[in-house]
């Protein structure tokens, strides 16, 4: 017998989830040893900026020794391993070495504008997309279909961060508005002067995006529409609204859907040169300031955390597959 939709739905979700926690240990033991090996660590940097010259080799030695051991990086790799995965567990991924605080404390402070940033670019990618491809479907090969096709191309071949800083420039040249790249207003603060920031890198980031999905979604929405049951469609004479949004684009949006999924999960480590173009304290702008400084706590944190909503994003693409097409079973 088979099982309720909702109790395949949930079960489908714990063994996804089951078999993602090995997915995310494979993460977190890369992260660990690939930031272990790299050259340069924060103690040299810290006994360089404190005393530069006049020490001797051995006082200098001793000092490190003692920093090493004030951050607990003086004991061997494989037990600073297991010490990092037993912490991980019980949900402490460590302390910043330069700031003391723990290493999720710079994650909280970057991530509303990195979200910000991140929500107000997928809105942009999805209003000029699906409409557009929607239409450039329904069009084919008429000047409409080749002006929007053109439009998608230029997006996809064009720098996102070439785009941003072309309508920055213009934004100054010709004193469109006054952008606040001091005060940096998240939108709740102050609506008016964030969508003045944000807008920017928003609308150059989700013209790139968009680009690609508007495409993808021409091409699914070209092969659905010459499917047998949308010509049966046809002659029944339903309207066409019912026919391309009903019919033909929910079976397009399957396809579609993972790279939307794709899209949303680079959303919040995929911004770091518009993080860094525009002054916005996000978390790209954070962790590559991390890996400058050597800050390994707070790189690993950033990674792991990265690395887990992606792995969930996935798993929500693929839940919402069965919602899209009820001939997919959650087995």
């Amino acid at each position: 017998m088979p099982l309720p939709e909702g109790e395949a739905v949930g079960r489908y979700i714990l063994r996804r989830t089951l078999i993602n926690i090995p997915v995310i240990w494979l993460i977190l033991t890369l992260v660990f040893f690939a930031t272990s090996v790299l050259p340069g660590d924060f103690v040299a940097q810290r006994i360089a900026q404190q005393n530069p010259t006049g020490n001797t080799k051995a006082e200098r030695d001793a000092q490190v020794q003692a920093i090493r051991k004030e951050l607990g990086v003086d004991k061997p790799v494989v037990q600073r391993y297991i010490d990092y995965v037993s912490n991980t567990l019980h949900g402490d991924l460590g302390h910043s070495f330069r700031t003391k605080q723990p290493a999720l404390q710079v994650f909280r402070e970057g991530l509303p504008y990195t979200a910000q940033l991140g929500l107000m670019t997928l809105f942009v990618a999805l209003v000029t997309s699906i409409p557009i491809g929607i239409i450039s479907a329904v069009k084919q090969d008429t000047p409409i279909d080749y002006g929007l096709r053109v439009l998608a191309i230029a997006g996809v071949a064009a720098p996102s961060f070439w785009v941003a800083t072309i309508l920055l420039l213009s934004v100054v040249r010709y004193k469109l508005w006054n952008i606040d790249l001091i005060g940096q207003p998240l939108l709740w603060q102050d609506p008016v002067g964030s969508l003045k920031l944000y807008i920017l890198p928003a609308l150059a980031g989700g013209f790139a995006s968009g680009a690609g999905i508007m495409r993808l979604l021409r091409s699914q929405m070209l092969e659905v529409l010459r499917q047998d049951y949308i010509r049966t469609a046809w002659a029944k004479g339903l309207r066409e609204r019912a026919i391309i949004v009903r019919h033909a684009l929910k079976n397009a949006m399957i396809p579609v859907l993972t790279v939307i999924g794709l899209t949303v999960a680079g959303l919040i480590s995929g911004n770091v040169v518009f993080e860094y173009l525009f002054g916005i304290p996000g978390l790209g702008s954070r962790v590559i300031s991390a890996i400058t400084q050597r800050d390994v706590p707070v790189v690993q944190a950033f990674v792991l955390v990265i690395a887990t909503f992606i792995v969930f994003v996935n798993l929500a693409v693929d839940v919402l597959y069965g919602w899209l097409d009820p001939r997919i079973r959650y087995s």
